[in-house]
């Protein structure tokens, strides 16, 4: 490569960062991909885990979380809201086996819109929503 190229440039057929949010832009929704001990694994196989990650860490801001505790469910995927989102109602929406590469594209597209809180949730993802576990409460 020479010195005038630009790496993002060079590797064509990935998928390419959205550029910075200007100065006083609320931040957008976020998402939590679980990549633990079954999630991002052989386990699930046929599946490009790191593919995913990638995609959603070039369009949304992305958090790998250890495990989620719904194994059952790899691959687990939360979309948080907004803090708009917050304000107009949203809560976290667990989605779980999302290990097709079209729903990763349903994800950052309803990210994109607004998500929870903000935009519907798209009806292809109504389909891979599911509770989260319950978490025991503190003595």
């Amino acid at each position: 490569m020479s010195a005038d190229t630009n790496p993002a440039e060079a590797t064509s057929g990935q998928a390419k960062a959205l550029p910075p949010a200007p100065p006083n832009t609320p931040a957008p929704c976020r998402v939590v991909v679980c990549r633990d001990c079954c999630c991002g694994s052989s386990k699930v196989p046929g599946v490009d885990h790191a593919a995913q990650t990638a995609r959603l860490r070039a369009t949304v801001p992305t958090r790998v979380s250890a495990c989620l505790d719904l194994c059952e469910q790899a691959n687990v995927i939360v979309v948080q809201p907004s803090a708009a989102g917050r304000s107009a109602g949203g809560r976290p929406v667990w989605l779980g086996l999302v290990n097709d590469p079209d729903a990763i594209e349903d994800i950052v597209a309803w990210a994109h819109a607004g998500g929870p809180g903000v935009a519907p949730l798209p009806d292809i993802l109504d389909l891979y929503t599911i509770r989260p576990p319950r978490r025991g409460t503190a003595p």
